[in-house]
């Protein structure tokens, strides 16, 4: 377990240095870089969203050439990287454009172009970069410290990504805290440099553990490609007849030298037409082509993956939702009044805080106390069943749309009221707390405990064992698609609107007190309802995976 905390402490220095730049970076585009705040909130996402898709890149890797621990120094060296020309652009009159006030209807700021975006645009891609590569190792490297098959350890495995999300929460409340505050008050320049010294001191504690790890062994070969054959081979061989008896497809001899490195799975009844990959023709060759013959196992994992889509799809609206709270909410805070004390202003960047603070105290009354209590109802080790889990986020997370939609309708009643519906952000601030965004993003931190950590145990006990270095990226690619549609989703809206607004659409332009944000939210959580109610149909038809052969015996 020593060895397992300290990677949860590296999470937790990786994410310091992360969360400030994705709450507060929609600000640096629009301010330092001079950019419109749709443009701005698509580029953010857009980068978001490259950071969770090139995880699955990063895991190919770990898997099949690097090694997880090696790709997850490597990952964390380009981030330093990233951190470093950020660092630099952000100090440096002449790596940027001139100061100039985006949001006076006078002025005419000159947006970042030519070498300033390029530098800016390669610093922002590498982040991405060596963001999903932490993300595609460490959550693995993390679980392969404990032994699936021994019961203890394999409770211990579940706190452990409980505890992933306190690493999370930690490290995040630091980082929209005290990090956005440098980057407000003291400059980018600082709060990127300061990033930079987390990211390397995060680097130093995840070598630090080195004696104590248990290193995955490189296989040589992709598991995926292993799952791409069964397809290739069903197609190949759709003419072919499925034989009554299904021991008559092909499986390897389970003997006992070959039982101590693979897994058996028992055949079942579904989605036969991925069976007759497994039909053996030519019995006489022993060296079949892997793409014309695969073992019933390899199927078998092949029907995993494939009834695991549909919970992959229903996951991905949470993720949109996710987006703008990181976006245009923080744009709403921007307006308002940011006093906490007659000395002390909150960010607006630093709002989400406030649940994270919250899942810094549940998640280990929810661990420690909660789990154990519901085990003794259920029988399950994890309390719910992971379904369960990611349905009570995903219900939330619509919950959570529908009150942005509120507090929006409040906020720019405050507006109209006191006559400032064309106020100049932060110079001139509405007369309403900033705290009325809270309640948001309370619900949504109290979803994203239920649903993330849900969807990350899902995929990895789901998960075939000879791709479980990869499931971690099923996760994160569910997110990739939700940060890339909610890009689409701005410009859709936009150009779906366009006529019946006076801006050109709900989301168009510099003044949020002139759009229609609060209908963009209503139909998020009008979106995210119909999501879940497809999610229970689809969760109350999956069948969770069986016990593999070789398990069944050792548990006998």
């Amino acid at each position: 377990m020593r060895a397992a905390l300290l990677i949860v402490a590296t999470f937790a220095f990786e994410n310091m240095a992360n969360i400030a730049i994705s709450g507060n970076f929609v600000t640096y585009f629009t301010q330092v870089m001079h950019y419109d705040v749709s443009e701005a909130a698509n580029h953010v996402t857009n980068f978001m969203g490259a950071g969770y898709i090139l995880s699955i890149v990063m895991a190919c890797l770990a898997d099949t050439k690097i090694g997880r621990f090696r790709t997850l120094l490597i990952a964390m060296f380009v981030e330093c990287l990233g951190f470093s020309l950020l660092t630099l652009q952000a100090h440096y009159p002449n790596l940027k454009p001139a100061l100039c006030n985006i949001f006076l209807p006078t002025s005419n700021c000159e947006k970042a172009s030519g070498g300033k975006a390029a530098l800016l645009f390669a610093a922002m891609y590498l982040l991405a970069v060596g963001d999903g590569g932490v993300k595609a190792a460490l959550p693995s490297h993390g679980a392969d410290q404990f032994d699936e098959k021994d019961l203890k350890e394999a409770t211990q495995m579940s706190s452990f990504f409980n505890w992933l999300l306190v690493g999370v929460a930690a490290g995040g409340s630091i980082s929209i805290t005290f990090f956005v505050w440098v980057q407000d008050n003291k400059g980018f320049d600082w709060g990127f440099g300061l990033s930079l010294i987390t990211m390397f001191l995060g680097a130093i504690i995840c070598i630090f553990g080195l004696p104590w790890y248990r290193i995955y062994v490189v296989q040589g070969s992709s598991a995926i490609t292993e799952i791409i054959q069964v397809y290739v081979a069903a197609v190949r061989n759709r003419k072919l007849q499925l034989p009554k008896d299904p021991t008559e497809l092909h499986e390897i001899p389970m003997d006992k030298e070959i039982a101590l490195h693979q897994e058996f799975l028992p055949h079942r009844d579904v989605y036969r037409w991925l069976d007759k990959a497994a039909i053996r023709v030519d019995k006489a060759n022993q060296s079949p082509s892997p793409w014309k013959l695969c073992t019933v196992t390899q199927v078998e994992n092949a029907k995993i993956l494939l009834a695991m889509v549909p919970v992959f799809l229903c996951s991905v609206i949470m993720t949109l939702c996710l987006a703008q709270l990181q976006t245009f909410s923080v744009q709403q805070g921007v307006t308002m009044d940011i006093k906490l004390t007659n000395s002390f202003n909150m960010p607006p960047a630093s709002l989400p805080v406030i649940p994270i603070v919250f899942l810094l105290i549940l998640v280990p009354i929810y661990d420690q106390i909660i789990v154990p209590l519901l085990r003794k109802f259920t029988g399950i080790p994890t309390g719910i069943t992971y379904l369960q889990r990611v349905g009570v986020g995903l219900i939330l997370s619509a919950i959570s749309m529908a009150i942005a939609g509120i507090m929006e309708v409040k906020r720019k009643n405050v507006a109209k009221h006191h006559n400032m519906l064309d106020a100049v952000p932060v110079l001139q601030p509405l007369p309403i707390s900033v705290f009325w965004l809270s309640f948001q993003y309370f619900v949504f931190g109290i979803a994203d405990m239920f649903t993330y950590v849900g969807l990350l145990e899902f995929f990895y006990s789901q998960a075939p064992k000879s791709i479980k270095s990869i499931s971690s990226c099923f996760l994160w690619t569910s997110m990739a698609i939700g940060y890339f549609m909610s890009s689409v989703m701005v410009k859709i809206v936009n150009h779906a609107t366009k006529g019946v607004t006076k801006s050109g659409g709900w989301l168009v332009g510099n003044n949020i007190n002139r759009n229609h944000l609060e209908n963009f939210y209503w139909l998020l959580a009008i979106l995210s309802l119909i999501n879940f109610i497809i999610y229970v149909f689809v969760a109350s038809n999956y069948k969770y995976r069986p016990q593999s052969v070789d398990e069944e015996d050792e548990y006998e």
